[in-house]
């Protein structure tokens, strides 16, 4: 059978939510960045690590939507089907990225004006196609594999997870999957508790340091996500939605943890939030019951938009960035009207962008991949 044949699951709204709620958190924190100036004053403390809790959704649903489907598909059939998902605004985001690029020369990026055409041409390209570009391409000179559109690196990170299911770890018994996860654990906290920043972020630049934290912050949580749809029972638990929201923004504003003395501290905590309470988050999400209409709908529009948000706000936040270190030394006091109107900007982006570009073309292509 072809994979677009498959029928699709009933979803978890409040799973689909917490996406949602976790997207609208990188955003603020991405909106909060350029105004601190270290990693100990950042406002949305722990905001990246929203990335690794995007990736444990992830495994959970890629486990849940296709682990015992295999017998109705093929490797190329489920591919065939992440590309439909994930592709079409890889490509969006990139676009526009590339059409604000020339405009946001400014005092942090004072070069731009000076990229020639053919280059800027040649990494929209490549950037279309999601793999990383070497660092004689990088345009802005902020050592990023996708310099038109910074969060691409992560989808980068999805596929090479998606294709390790496909090809092989989709296989793996129960035990032999949680020795996999337990290992990755065990160099998630390794990673964190060793990095001179004392904290997990990387992973956007291509060179063996960032691939090798691409890959360790990837491989736990998405394959902790699958082993979790295959082991988990869930139960039936009242205002799921409310308190797991709570748990994530609790867990993603926590302010840095041991200071610039005790690093490790704050890479321990880091490690326990993705190892431990990201997955009881998911765990309680999924068992969560929707009782109020209202809720159903709140839930659907954040799930709807949570996607498309992460990839077209930052095109947004470039010039946000540019303005910011155009007015050196701007408080949040004084930025918070542009970072809301920015913040506003970005949902409304979002929501035209899945509704007269991702949802079109991803029915056009289901259409033709048939």
């Amino acid at each position: 059978m072809d994979n677009n044949q498959l029928a699709t699951k009933p979803h978890y709204p409040i799973l689909d939510g917490l996406r949602g709620v976790a997207a609208l958190i990188v955003v603020c924190f991405h909106l909060c960045e350029p105004l601190s100036t270290s990693h100990f004053d950042q406002l949305i403390n722990h905001g990246y690590l929203a990335v690794d809790f995007f990736f444990l959704l992830s495994g959970f649903v890629i486990g849940y939507a296709y682990d015992d489907r295999w017998n109705k598909l093929t490797v190329g059939g489920f591919l065939r089907r992440r590309f439909e998902r994930l592709q079409p605004l890889v490509i969006l985001g990139m676009t526009l990225g590339a059409i604000g690029f020339y405009f946001t020369d400014s005092t942090i990026w004072p070069t731009i004006h000076e990229v020639p055409v053919w280059k800027f041409l040649l990494v929209l390209l490549i950037g279309y196609t999601i793999l990383p570009i070497p660092l004689s391409l990088d345009i802005r000179g902020w050592q990023e594999m996708h310099p038109l559109n910074s969060v691409a690196w992560s989808l980068f990170f999805e596929y090479i997870a998606n294709i390790f299911y496909a090809v092989g770890i989709r296989k793996l018994s129960n035990k032999a999957l949680f020795v996999f996860v337990l290992i990755a654990a065990a160099a998630l906290f390794h990673f964190a508790l060793t990095n001179a920043n004392g904290d997990v972020t990387g992973g956007w630049t291509l060179n063996w340091d960032h691939m090798r934290v691409g890959i360790t912050r990837t491989m736990y949580p998405f394959f902790a996500g699958l082993l979790l749809s295959r082991v988990a029972k869930p139960t039936q638990l009242n205002n799921a939605f409310l308190l797991c929201s709570l748990l994530v923004a609790a867990l993603l504003f926590m302010p840095r943890i041991g200071g610039e003395a005790h690093l490790w501290m704050n890479g321990l905590y880091e490690s326990i939030c993705i190892v431990v309470i990201f997955p009881v988050i998911v765990y309680l999400g999924a068992s969560g019951v929707i009782k109020k209409p209202f809720e159903n709908k709140v839930c659907k529009f954040l799930g709807d938009i949570s996607y498309p948000l992460y990839m077209v706000h930052y095109p947004l936040v470039y010039f946000y960035v540019a303005w910011v270190s155009n007015n050196k030394g701007i408080t949040l006091a004084q930025a918070w009207p542009t970072a809301l109107m920015t913040l506003a900007g970005s949902i409304v982006l979002a929501y035209l962008s899945l509704k007269f570009f991702d949802e079109p073309l991803r029915k056009w292509l289901r259409r033709k991949m048939k």
